[in-house]
């Protein structure tokens, strides 16, 4: 993230200004190289698990298309519920995965060449059209996969959290609330995001 983001929320926020001095600079990276197929699949194997479980999965997974780096939408036609299911997805997910592949297939999630000319709330319509695909998940592919700025993830545990120790709040905001004191960071709320999820890393250790 660029200098111009730092010095933004610098200035319109000293609690944002106190969090930059002490996490320093951003160092958020996107992989432009996912295919929003994968980036799809990645986040529906990362809801409700921690980042270590969710990566076990993906790795068994993986193991199921020798030869790929990662399977391509016509594979999950190769397998079965069961042989994914043994990876530790749940069926629910499954389900999710399964429609992912379609929709892809079918034109509904666009190809990494499209998805670029997409607006954020155009990818988040089309791509919430997918079974087990909410907002937040298409949040999380603005982020990581194609490096959008200004993307605010008001219900994500991590944001909410990191909001609440930085602010000294009693309770987690709700996301409207959130969203509301979060128009101050525009532009760049996903560096926002980003610092608030330093903050809450901290609170960990």
């Amino acid at each position: 993230m660029t200098a111009a983001a730092l010095k933004h929320l610098s200035a319109v926020d000293p609690v944002m200004r106190r969090l930059i001095r002490e996490v320093g600079a951003c160092t958020l990276a996107h992989e432009p190289w996912r295919s929003p197929f994968q980036s799809l699949v990645q986040a529906v194997a990362h809801q409700q698990l921690n980042g270590t479980a969710a990566g076990t999965i993906l790795t068994r997974f993986k193991k199921l298309f020798p030869g790929r780096k990662f399977p391509k939408p016509e594979d999950l036609a190769k397998v079965t519920d069961e042989q994914i299911r043994a990876c530790g997805f749940s069926f629910a997910k499954i389900r999710a995965i399964r429609d992912i592949a379609e929709k892809t297939l079918s034109g509904v999630v666009p190809t990494s060449r499209q998805i670029v000319k997409l607006t954020d709330e155009e990818i988040i319509l089309r791509l919430t059209e997918v079974r087990g695909v909410g907002r937040w998940t298409v949040e999380m592919l603005l982020i990581f996969q194609l490096g959008r700025e200004d993307v605010l993830p008001v219900d994500d545990f991590g944001v909410r959290t990191g909001f609440r120790l930085a602010y000294k709040k009693r309770a987690l905001p709700k996301p409207k609330a959130l969203r509301k004191f979060g128009a101050r960071w525009r532009p760049h709320a996903t560096t926002a995001a980003w610092y608030l999820w330093q903050a809450a890393n901290a609170a960990k250790k």
